[in-house]
């Protein structure tokens, strides 16, 4: 099995140890991972932002890089989500079928894939999870709030493999952050409650480290937190994942 290892613009610029997390992590499980050199963004900044023919060109590319590949796994599921759902702007082709239906999570690729019960991780603290929108209504990550149903998620079932994890819960397990992308520029002052919000479920129940499965989320979270000087620690889920005893 051949793995493409799709890494988001915002990760390869701002957080490189998401990226070599997520190779350490598939490596350490047996995969055989290529990280195409060629490979750009996918496209879902200018289609969020009103401009989606302009992202058309980035779409094309990335169809072109990764098709061939038995999976594209990437840590970012607003990214997968784009590429999934909205690559219909890119005509009909074997190739986009292929990606389309070949590209996952990282999360979705470790519990459908490979398998949790291959995690062998250790990280002793206190974790809130924090539920993406992406991740969670479009790429089915677990169950929202609003659904009838048994309750599931997947970020959880992996979580709960990691050796001295305690996972907190939180009042509003699925509410969004507020980033939005250009949605935390045009309207900072509900980005800024929204996330002040989440920050404040968390350290009311005591978590040390805030997880989640979107570095755009955590990323807006994480700046929120380090301007009010709030003793909560921001880590991308499989940076948690790839833990293991010194």
């Amino acid at each position: 099995m051949k793995i493409a290892l799709f890494i988001p613009c915002y990760i390869d610029q701002f957080y490189p140890q998401v990226g070599i997390a997520s190779l350490q992590l598939l490596q350490k499980l047996g995969y055989d991972v290529e990280f195409p050199l060629n490979q750009t963004c996918c496209g879902q900044p200018m289609a969020n932002s009103g401009c989606e023919r302009d992202s058309i060109a980035a779409a094309r590319h990335f169809v072109e890089v990764f098709s061939g590949y038995d999976y594209i796994v990437g840590p970012s599921g607003s990214c997968v989500y784009f590429v999934r759902k909205h690559y219909h702007i890119l005509p009909p082709s074997d190739a986009l079928t292929q990606v389309q239906t070949r590209t996952l999570d990282i999360c979705e690729f470790l519990y459908q894939i490979a398998g949790p019960e291959k995690i062998r991780a250790f990280f002793p603290a206190k974790v809130g999870l924090h539920a993406s929108c992406h991740g969670l209504r479009g790429l089915h990550l677990g169950k929202g709030s609003e659904l009838m149903g048994d309750a599931f998620s997947i970020q959880e079932s992996l979580l709960h493999r990691v050796e001295g994890l305690e996972l907190v819960p939180l009042d509003r397990s699925d509410e969004c952050c507020g980033f939005g992308g250009t949605f935390s520029v045009s309207e900072t002052a509900v980005s800024v409650k929204m996330g002040n919000d989440r920050v404040k479920d968390h350290l009311n129940h005591g978590a040390e480290v805030l997880t989640g499965g979107d570095m755009s989320c955590l990323m807006h979270l994480e700046g929120l937190i380090r301007r009010q000087k709030k003793n909560l620690r921001v880590m991308h889920i499989v940076e948690i994942l790839n833990q293991t005893r010194a």
